[in-house]
Formats: structure tokens, sequence, C-alpha cells
């Protein structure tokens, strides 16, 4: 009797950095790279929303991870990055100390984070992914984007 092995799909994800840790976000929820651009600010905001840019035409938020997950504020540099992502026709940028490559890697290789708290910041966490000798934290962009659409229209 033939034993039948499910393999699921290496998926591949953006890795960037912010600070010393490493993360990932589904490379399909990345629109573009932008070098670090100028960033009107929007009053009334919350602070990790840094303002918004205009990107060929389309008025972007940015919101800046550093912030969203209380790390110390860094000036932009050369290697500053802002990742356009975009989930359900909303597109959204993210400040990030830099990029790194595209990774891939099956989700058997993903470890699951809510066994080990049950902190709030981690409902932006999917999972750690395991790459060579190194864990890769990958975010929940969807979760991101929702709270920041549903932030705006006041849910």
């Amino acid at each position: 009797m033939a034993k039948q092995v499910s393999v699921s799909e290496n998926k591949q994800y953006v890795v960037f950095q912010i600070a010393d840790q490493e993360f990932g976000v589904d490379i399909h929820k990345v629109s573009i790279i932008e070098k670090f651009m100028n960033i009107t600010r929007v009053p009334s905001t919350p602070d990790y929303i840094k303002g918004v840019v205009n990107l060929r035409g389309e008025i972007i938020p940015v919101m800046d991870l550093r912030t969203k997950f209380g790390l110390p504020y860094k000036d932009a540099d050369d290697d500053t990055r802002i990742i356009m992502l975009k989930f359900n026709d909303v597109t959204l940028g993210v400040i990030v100390d830099s990029v790194a490559e595209v990774v891939s890697f099956a989700e058997e290789e993903m470890e699951s984070v809510t066994t080990i708290t049950n902190d709030r910041t981690l409902d932006y966490v999917v999972g750690i992914g395991k790459v060579d000798n190194r864990l890769i934290t990958v975010l929940n962009i969807e979760k991101l984007i929702t709270e920041l659409t549903e932030r705006e229209q006041g849910v």
C-alpha cells in the first residue's frame, strides 16, 4: 500500500529588518518597494501612522512598524525602505529599516506563536519561519490593513 505524503507548496516571503529582528511578508501582498520618501503628516492620526505619500497619483497611508511594535525611533537612512502592501484593494506603506531578500519555505516550517504568549502585538504575527539558522517573524498584513481601515471608518 502506497503511503500518501501531502507536500505543501513553498510560499515566498519578502524579508526585511526592523532593529535586530527579521520579518517577512507574503510576496503576493507586496506591490512595490520604494526608497524612503517625503511623508506628509496627517493631523489626528495615531503616532505609528507617519502620514501619507503620493505614489504615482495615489495617496497611500504610511505606517512606521518600529513605532507600531514599540521599538525605539530611528532616523531614516540610505537603507530605509517603504514597502507598499496591498490587500482587498487597500494599499498601505510600511517603513522598515532595510529589505534583505526573498526567501521561501513551506507552512510546515513555520511555528505558531500563540502557544508562547497572548500578547496583543502577536495578532500581527502569522508565525515564525525557520530558514537556515535564522528565525523570520511572518507578519499578518491583512490584520494590519484591516485595523487601519476600521480605524479610519470609526468601526
